[in-house]
């Protein structure tokens, strides 16, 4: 379903919010683990606002949707993620507004900008909005989208000058808990008060696996009886987006399979997001039927393709492992995120 693009008024609304929010720079007392939540006056949901610039490197609010961008958000605080910018990026559930120089503008934001006949100078005059799903390309904000960032930038700038008189203000009563700004609707606007929440419990996404190929895993099991040492195998978002039509830009998966002592790659594919539980096992079994060979063993980083594979592995008595860390797969994956953004 398409969805509803911001009028003019809800951009002259939000680039306003902005500009106030750049003026009081309250990256200069805020670190980006102060954070605090605000309630979406339309929608119910919660984001939890993190200020970012403290280093001078990168001026932002970033706002994490709900517990999903929240549990995504301390995953990166907590290096639980891979240990490599882009997947992080592409693993992000927030909305973000920024300030950039004028090159990292597209044509669509020029576009609104001269709408609205709107000029900015300085260091790092421009605001640059965008809303990031996981597995999909940065994109421009929704109606939606671009009304509740404007309630964030007010009610960010809000906490961050209350932050800066009171710096102990974010240190919850209890355990868990963050402080959220609710909005009560007031005649044609909001009236705003503080209160201290625990997120909503997380509901983790069931992974729907399809059945497999009974006839086709039977057959392998009586005809390959040769072993060979240990596989290493993952799943990924390849870093080049694909457009299709007027829809967001996705990242495809990439799924490869590793020799891991000597490197060499025995399989590499490109999927979609909706083949890719059906391709990825699909994928060990046609690899152990071209080679005539299974492993002892196949060592895996994450709980998704341990549990795609985990089923096969056990009907043709592979052993499966996951770790942390695979540096033969990690050194080969390196190689294609390389290619992938030539």
């Amino acid at each position: 379903m398409k969805e509803e693009k911001p009028a003019l008024t809800d951009w002259k609304s939000l680039y306003n919010a902005a500009s106030e929010f750049k003026k009081i720079k309250c990256w200069e007392w805020m670190l980006d683990s102060d954070i605090f939540g605000v309630k979406d006056p339309y929608h119910e949901r919660i984001g939890y606002c993190c200020i970012m610039g403290y280093l001078g490197e990168h001026f932002a609010l970033a706002v994490y949707m709900g517990s999903e961008g929240l549990n995504i958000y301390l995953k990166i605080q907590n290096r639980e993620l891979p240990d490599n910018d882009i997947e992080s990026l592409m693993a992000q559930n927030c909305l973000m507004a920024s300030f950039e120089d004028w090159e990292f503008l597209d044509e669509e934001d020029i576009n609104v900008l001269n709408k609205i006949k709107l000029r900015y100078k300085g260091f790092r005059p421009w605001p640059l909005f965008r809303s990031y799903r996981p597995g999909y390309h940065p994109w421009y904000l929704t109606k939606d989208e671009a009304k509740f960032l404007t309630q964030a930038l007010k009610q960010s700038k809000e906490v961050a000058l209350r932050f800066k008189e009171n710096p102990e203000m974010l240190k919850p009563p209890k355990k868990g808990q963050y402080l959220v700004r609710i909005p009560k609707k007031w005649g044609r606007g909001w009236q705003w008060h503080d209160e201290w929440l625990k997120p909503e419990p997380l509901e983790e996404e069931k992974l729907v696996i399809p059945p497999i190929n009974e006839i086709k895993l039977q057959k392998l099991k009586n005809k390959v009886k040769r072993r060979t040492g240990s596989w290493e195998a993952d799943i990924f978002y390849a870093p080049t987006p694909i457009k299709e039509g007027d829809e967001r830009p996705y990242y495809p998966y990439a799924a490869i399979f590793v020799d891991g002592v000597s490197g060499m790659v025995l399989h590499a594919d490109v999927i979609k997001h909706e083949d890719y539980t059906t391709r990825f096992p699909n994928a060990l079994m046609e690899l152990i039927e071209n080679t005539g060979v299974k492993p002892l063993e196949i060592l895996v980083r994450r709980d998704e393709a341990y549990e795609m594979l985990e089923l096969i592995a056990s009907r043709l008595n592979i052993n499966i492992k996951k770790k942390k860390k695979l540096k033969t797969l990690e050194m080969v994956q390196a190689s294609m995120m390389q290619f992938f953004t030539r």
